[in-house]
């Protein structure tokens, strides 16, 4: 499990981008930050009840570790949705947050920011045209493709080749822990052909969703080839010693970083 720090802060990083010199690439731990209990303690988010003083603090951290001093976070309103957002510059400071659920950049200024406590942050880099871009996939998100809404976007956007494309599928929820209603299972059914390798049937004999392995297959879909994909597998819910895990923690807890840049 490849994992790098500075002083306190840590952090999880795909070895299948190791090698791009011109990435930073990042999914924070929960170590290292001022948040108390219940989001103890580098919480990323300001909508689970911490305060926005501990959030900019511990965003600035990060800044600081990863060495993104003259790069600012462009980060979106998460809604499980489809909407990919382009950007060629940060948010601003008070400006509103668009919805989406991917977000993409040709830009060095740019860090590509998402916030995640089990759903599955996906990495896509481009090392041709130097282009990236970062999406949220839990189960609404797989079902209906985000992932492939952002490749052809980067296809639309930059001239990206998915047999370009490196992916990295980061730490969430694994199938041991994903139970899902009989309605989300149907529709899991429906939506992809192999759906016999993405749901299992524990002894209790409701159904468990492979997100792993559904956006995997998205991915080869879409053209990506196998030894381009690297699928973290980290479960968050798991070891919440290092990973906020809504469903491991009932709810009562924070969000971490995934951070994705290119560097100047």
């Amino acid at each position: 499990m490849p994992f790098d720090r500075n002083d306190t802060i840590e952090w999880y990083f795909f070895d299948l981008f190791a090698e791009e010199k011109g990435l930073i690439q990042a999914v924070m731990t929960r170590k290292g930050g001022i948040s108390p209990h219940p989001w103890a303690s580098l919480n990323m988010a300001t909508s689970v009840g911490d305060s926005r003083e501990n959030v900019l603090e511990n965003r600035r951290r990060i800044q600081q570790a990863l060495g993104l001093q003259k790069q600012w976070f462009f980060d979106v309103w998460q809604v499980h949705g489809i909407n990919v957002v382009a950007t060629r510059s940060p948010r601003l400071p008070g400006e509103p947050h668009q919805k989406a659920d991917a977000i993409m950049t040709d830009h060095s200024e740019v860090a590509l920011l998402m916030l995640f406590a089990d759903c599955v942050p996906i990495f896509l880099y481009d090392p041709i045209h130097r282009a990236i871009a970062l999406v949220h996939a839990g189960w609404q998100g797989t079902i209906t493709r985000v992932v492939q809404h952002a490749v052809l976007r980067m296809k639309d956007q930059y001239g990206t080749k998915p047999q370009d494309l490196l992916a990295g599928v980061g730490p969430s929820i694994c199938q041991k822990h994903y139970e899902v209603g009989e309605e989300v299972a149907e529709r899991v059914r429906t939506e992809f052909q192999e759906s016999d390798d993405l749901l299992s049937y524990p002894e209790n004999g409701r159904a468990h969703f492979d997100l792993w392995q559904a956006n995997r297959q998205i991915l080869l879909e879409c053209g990506l080839q196998l030894h381009h994909i690297q699928v973290a597998e980290v479960c968050t819910v798991e070891d919440s010693s290092r990973w906020y895990s809504h469903r491991g923690e009932r709810g009562k807890t924070g969000r971490f970083g995934a951070v994705l840049a290119l560097r100047q």
